[in-house]
């Protein structure tokens, strides 16, 4: 991706500092995570708000678009198996209780909800 191609809103992380080596592959693999109901994936949407490595072990702190997601526990599920995966280490994830919005987003243009055509 050049500079040009880079996301509007991309959210740094801690690991873009302490791991920036990781950031890509662990990016890559939760762009796989996908809300069955927006049909944007995790990265996307913003939902990946911190990750940090300390002492060989992931933290990240997700938000999920509403607080009562039915596809909620599903979604946290992938997430951790697709960070895991990416990272080569035991990851925690912390869910966050703050409100999304479409200002979380890494391109908020890029959802189309049909409303307006």
């Amino acid at each position: 991706m050049t500079e040009s191609e880079a996301p509007l809103n991309q959210i740094t992380w801690d690991i873009h500092a302490t791991h920036p080596d990781l950031v890509p592959v662990l990016r890559a693999k939760l762009a796989e995570v996908v809300d069955p109901e927006i049909g944007l994936n995790v990265i996307q949407l913003g939902l990946i708000r911190k990750v940090k490595i300390e002492n060989g072990t992931a933290s990240m702190y997700v938000l999920l678009t509403t607080p009562f997601c039915p596809y909620g526990p599903a979604i946290l599920e992938m997430i951790k198996q697709k960070a895991e995966e990416a990272l080569g280490m035991t990851v925690i994830l912390e869910l966050g209780f703050e409100p999304w919005d479409f200002s979380m987003m890494e391109d908020p243009g890029a959802i189309d909800w049909g409303m307006y055509t």
